[in-house]
């Protein structure tokens, strides 16, 4: 699917590797509608970003939040065509911890947000995909592009319910790209190694450096742009389908 003149929505787009991604997108021809919870960084980087991005403010496990994120992009734009899933929350707390059990709240809350999240917005934004004329000749009418984490495949000590929610995105791969085969809509899954987003920013080099160490080559933290550019291939590349790609520098997580 060429970019140019195509609209997309990306969760999580107001920062990190959203950001990039809608960046990297707007760079292509692209309009973007930025799905976001923070209300003040969306609406200003929507508006450094002009004409062509819009900000939703979108709890993104609710489903009329969502719904109405999408009207909106559909009214300002006059449809979708792409959807990007970035929007996702971390947990560190071990099964039985000093304090006893995990509380089961924490546990339902991250995937809450980055599973239950991620499918509310792939099923709503995918019926919104299948109005779309076809694009090209095979009969593309929309690409989604989920995020998980190599924490789907090897997660650290504390880190259940995250790999856990990750882990799901990875397992809905395929089943959705099947279930959306019909109205042609491709859906692929980006797994993120270690990235240089504000979050990881923020971390005390404690944490920073043996993550770093865990990377084979090259040595150092993923740029939120080259997750853009891996989001950007995917869209343009209309043959990958169904397939999850972790983009990681060749890092196997140790247990802690």
């Amino acid at each position: 699917m060429n970019l140019e003149n195509k609209i997309a929505i990306v969760t999580g787009g107001a920062s990190g590797l959203g950001l990039a991604t809608v960046q990297a997108f707007l760079a292509k021809g692209a309009k973007v509608a930025i799905f976001d919870l923070n209300a003040e960084q969306g609406a200003t980087v929507a508006a450094e970003l002009g004409a062509n991005a819009l900000f939703c403010r979108v709890n993104v496990a609710d489903e009329a939040s969502v719904q109405q994120a999408i009207a909106d992009t559909v009214a300002k734009f006059g449809a979708i065509h792409i959807a990007v899933n970035c929007a996702g929350i971390g947990s560190a707390v071990r099964t039985v911890g000093k304090n006893g059990p995990m509380p089961l709240e924490q546990f339902s809350k991250v995937i809450t947000v980055n599973l239950i999240g991620t499918f509310n917005v792939t099923r709503l934004a995918a019926a919104e995909m299948a109005k779309n004329t076809p694009d090209n000749s095979d009969g593309e009418r929309g690409v989604i592009i989920n995020t998980a984490s190599v924490a789907a495949f090897d997660g650290q000590i504390g880190q259940v319910a995250y790999s856990a929610s990750k882990g799901g995105v990875v397992g809905m791969t395929l089943p959705l790209a099947r279930d959306l085969a019909t109205i042609g809509v491709r859906v692929n899954t980006i797994a993120p190694g270690i990235f240089n987003t504000p979050l990881m920013n923020a971390s005390p080099d404690s944490v920073k450096l043996p993550l770093i160490e865990m990377t084979q080559f090259p040595k150092r933290l993923g740029h939120p742009s080259e997750y853009a550019h891996f989001a950007t291939h995917i869209v343009e590349n209309s043959f990958m389908n169904g397939e999850t790609i972790r983009l990681d520098g060749a890092i196997r997580m140790a247990p802690r």
